[in-house]
């Protein structure tokens, strides 16, 4: 479904991904693990238009969408999750759904978004508790919940999910994780970047290790949660 070729993405003069390439399957769960500062939200960000490439080749569903802006690629089906949840703060929780919504066209529109509300609530009943509150006033994990079900408002057929766990309490990361599991089992394609490192090999099919803007390790996510290199880089072992 992702095929990333040879991608590069430089801050000024600072190579901060130095020609990478990964692929995902259709239906797969892939994650992207590695420490602070080794490049996994640059790549995000460049995968889905935030960012301009230095060089490279991007295809979704066996298309370029090199160069393409991150409004655009909602349309084709690629939605991502970014890292800070980035909520509309002023607007309500209803809101921010209907707002995922945007790209939802056709005659049928209407009657699509209130029933994929109904979904969004019943994966998050918490959400549905607070449907009139402002999404500013929520706690982190709540807005969380908010980010992730928006992002799945546009009926995008791969989701992208910048480490959906930080800054949250134990018990809201795994409801979290839950979730990103219960997506993947309604067919959509997942790539998860994390720095969880154990979950996200737990719940992954695949994993590639970044480390200084190079995928160095990759391969099935169960060999790789029991590679001593990544236990002792990644698990504190």
């Amino acid at each position: 479904m992702l095929s990333v070729k040879n991608l590069k993405v430089a801050y000024g003069g600072i190579q901060a991904v130095k020609g990478i390439d990964l692929e995902v399957g259709e239906g797969e769960l892939v994650t992207l693990i590695g420490s602070n500062g080794a490049g996994k939200t640059t790549t995000m960000k460049a995968l889905t238009g935030s960012l301009p490439l230095q060089s490279g080749e991007i295809e979704f569903v066996g298309q370029s969408i090199t160069g393409r802006g991150a409004w655009d690629l909602v349309v084709q089906g690629l939605a991502m999750v970014p890292e800070g949840r980035g909520v509309f703060t002023r607007m309500t929780i209803l809101e921010n759904l209907q707002m995922g919504a945007y790209v939802v066209t056709g005659s049928s529109a209407k009657a699509q978004v209130a029933d994929d509300i109904d979904k969004a609530f019943a994966t998050f009943p918490r959400l549905e508790e607070r449907k009139n509150q402002l999404a500013g006033t929520l706690s982190g994990g709540e807005q969380q919940m908010l980010a992730m079900a928006r992002a799945l408002m546009s009926r995008p057929k791969m989701l992208l999910l910048d480490e959906p766990s930080m800054g949250l309490s134990p018990i809201m990361v795994e409801k979290i994780f839950d979730v990103v599991r219960e997506v993947r089992s309604q067919g959509v394609t997942v790539l998860l970047v994390e720095q969880n490192a154990k979950l996200a090999l737990q719940i992954a099919d695949r994993a590639y290790v970044m480390e200084s803007g190079l995928i160095t390790m990759s391969g099935q996510a169960k060999d790789l949660l029991h590679d001593p290199r990544v236990r002792a880089a990644y698990l504190g072992e």
